[in-house]
Order: C-alpha cells, then sequence, then structure tokens
C-alpha cells in the first residue's frame, strides 16, 4: 500500500491538480470519494495536501493540511452587481506570510483599491507591503508614498523601479528562505518584472503596459506558486482591477484602527455619529484631525461589507 506523501498545490488547470514535492512537479487528482466527504476543502494554490504518489500516473490527493490563512473574495458566480441575490465566497490562495500590493505610479494608482486589498490582507493576519512601480515615470513618489502611509499604521510602501533598480534592495527582507509572498495588482504594473528584478533571473514572463490607457495586458491567466532561489515561494494571482468586502470586519478595523479608536470616545457605546453630543468622530472631522474623505471610505467599505454578509447568509 502507497505511504501518502505531502506536497504543495502550485496550480490548478480545470480538474488537475498539480503538486509541488521536493524537486518535482507532479499531476494530481482528486480522490474518488474526496466529494463525499462532510466538510471537504477544496484545494487551492498554496495549499499543502495529503497525497499517494504515483510514478506512471497522476497522483491522487485525499485531504487538505490544515491552512495558516486563506484569502477569499466575494464571488457573484457570474451575476450582475444588482442582480445578485446570494454572495458566494472564492478562496484565491492559502498558506502566506506577505502580500504584495503592486500598482504603477501611473493612472492605475487607486488609494480605493489599495485600501481594499490592505483590509483583506489584515483579515489574513498577512503583513500587507503596498511596492508602487515605476517610480521613475513619476515626479512626485514621496506624495504617494505618504498618502500609503497614512491610510494604515499597519501597512509598509516601498517605491521601486525594476528598470533602474531603485529601491529593489528594500524588498529583499520579505525574500527569506521559508516565507511566501502573494502578489496581487492590475494586470501589467509589473509583478512580473518585479520577481524576475529581485531573482536577478527571468523566472516570470512579462507583458507591458498600454501607453494609451495605462492598463495593462494579461500575462498571469491563473494563479501560479513559484519557488525562487534561496527557497522564497511567490504566489502570483491574474490581475484584478477590484475586489468586493466580504467577512472581513476585522480587516477593515485594523486598517482605520485611528477611527475605531476615536469610536471608543464616543459619549454613547451606540453612537451613530450624526447628531448624538459627545461624538469624538464629529469632533475629530470638525477639527481636522479627520479626513472626511478618509471617514467616508470607512463607512463605505463598512457598509459593502455588512450588506454582502447579509446575501451570504440567504
Amino acid at each position: 500500500m502507497n505511504q501518502e506523501k505531502i506536497g504543495r498545490i502550485c496550480e490548478i488547470q480545470k480538474n488537475t491538480f498539480f503538486i509541488r514535492y521536493e524537486c518535482e512537479e507532479l499531476k494530481a487528482k482528486l480522490k474518488g470519494s474526496y466529494g463525499n466527504k462532510d466538510n471537504a476543502i477544496w484545494p487551492v494554490v498554496g495549499d499543502y495536501v495529503h497525497f499517494i504518489y504515483n510514478p506512471i500516473g497522476d497522483s491522487m490527493i485525499s485531504s487538505v493540511c490544515e491552512r495558516k490563512n486563506v484569502l477569499r473574495r466575494p464571488d457573484q458566480s457570474g451575476h450582475a452587481i444588482g442582480y445578485v441575490k446570494t454572495m458566494l465566497e472564492q478562496v484565491m490562495v492559502a498558506n502566506f506570510d506577505y502580500v504584495f500590493i503592486v500598482t504603477s505610479l501611473n493612472g492605475n494608482f487607486n488609494h480605493n483599491r489599495i485600501a481594499r486589498y490592505v483590509g483583506h490582507t489584515l483579515e489574513t493576519g498577512a503583513i500587507p507591503v503596498v511596492v508602487l512601480t515605476k517610480s521613475d515615470l513619476c515626479n512626485d513618489v514621496d506624495s504617494y508614498v505618504e498618502e500609503i502611509k497614512k491610510l494604515s499604521d499597519k501597512v509598509r510602501v516601498h517605491a521601486i523601479s525594476a528598470l533602474y533598480n531603485i529601491g529593489l534592495q528594500e524588498l529583499k527582507q520579505y525574500f527569506k528562505e521559508g516565507k511566501t509572498i502573494v502578489l496581487l495588482g492590475s494586470s501589467g504594473v509589473g509583478k512580473s518584472t518585479l520577481v524576475n528584478a529581485v531573482a536577478g533571473k527571468e523566472i516570470m514572463k512579462t507583458s507591458g503596459i498600454r501607453e494609451t490607457d495605462s492598463k495593462g495586458r494579461h500575462t498571469t491567466t491563473h494563479r501560479q506558486l513559484i519557488e525562487l532561489p534561496g527557497g522564497v515561494t511567490v504566489i502570483d494571482t491574474p490581475g484584478m482591477r477590484e475586489i468586493g468586502m466580504q467577512n472581513v470586519e476585522k480587516g477593515i478595523d485594523d486598517t482605520f484602527s485611528d477611527i475605531k479608536e476615536l469610536e471608543t470616545q464616543c459619549r454613547f457605546h451606540d453612537c451613530r455619529h450624526v447628531t448624538e453630543p459627545g461624538c469624538a468622530i464629529k469632533a475629530a472631522l470638525e477639527s481636522g484631525q479627520l479626513a472626511k474623505d478618509r471617514y467616508e471610505l470607512y463607512c463605505s467599505l463598512q457598509k459593502e461589507n455588512a450588506h454582502n454578509a447579509r446575501l451570504k447568509k440567504r
């Protein structure tokens, strides 16, 4: 009887899974009885799995090991947002230490989108690292860096230019043996170029960004796990222009910890921050301590998160 081994899911193509095991990449299927198990966890890229090794054919996955964390996003199952009746949830990747939120310093930069990625990352317990690429094309890099620093005191931010080797040395603190980094961001922002520059050789295929609209061409079409020299693992994801909020209340609170702290100072514990006396939020807005657009973004993300959570329960 074949003894079960443990490997890591590095790629999924339809019903075929690819497992990284020692120095091999093995094709595998789910064991026939897998779907009949109660609460069976479907493997995703980054998962460690128990499998039965088959040297002459497809290996068989029997179970998913306990996860350190997962990155999720709402799944509308193909419906337009106005017609969604039940909000599902998609697990994207599993078991990681850092999430690189990659955005280029051109028309791709979007404060709202970055805040969403940060909230999702903090919900997982991983560390969000905002990487601002193509800094050589920007005349006001410092203002963008400061803007991200103000977003959350839990975010790390680095401005880089892979073309001119600017800022890359700062990123090497994350590329350590045994660590896993997830790459998030729109297409064409330089995720693959970033990894190739840090690795010192071409590990991932690259493609340019259209100068006419600052939108990228898709390079990564599916999630894939790549082992770099030195024992660090990178999980690349297809470009996403937006990510919805669902079941990330803690992540939002951690992102806007200053606002949560102010709320504890309100005279009434159920303060709605509208007309109640002794409201710390209103006082902070009036004094300029709290920026109006920051508070509005916080309220918007909380509202969206609560709405999608209600849809999921239906």
